[in-house]
């Protein structure tokens, strides 16, 4: 009889054991799933402050683009005295690039 209350002792403690153990790793896995939860929290939190960041300055842009014509004057005016003072290649190599760049933007804000 006496044995018999042992061998089932036994039996509890390795269920006991073994319901330790996968209580463990159920925590192991809580706590790892917890942990990519937490990191895809932080990189949607930079994302977003990113996109806002890019949004921020669209409008910005838009605003000198569409606000006011300054910045395509100013070009105008650049490209006018590169002319006139027979500028390097280089220069007008930029102002080619700066108003590449005045009408790409112009073309994305008026298409967004």
């Amino acid at each position: 009889m006496e044995e018999n209350m042992w061998a089932i002792i036994d039996q509890y403690k390795e269920k006991l054991s073994l319901a330790a153990t996968h209580e463990q790793r159920l925590e192991d896995e809580y706590a790892k799933v917890s942990v990519l939860q937490t990191e895809r929290e932080a990189r949607e939190r930079v994302i977003d402050s990113l996109h806002r960041e890019a949004m921020m300055w669209m409008d910005r842009f838009t605003f000198t683009l569409n606000g006011s014509q300054e910045l395509p004057r100013l070009l105008a005016k650049a490209k006018a005295m590169a002319d006139v003072y027979s500028a390097p290649e280089e220069v007008h190599g930029l102002l080619d690039y700066c108003q590449h760049m005045i009408d790409l933007m112009d073309h994305i804000i008026r298409n967004r």
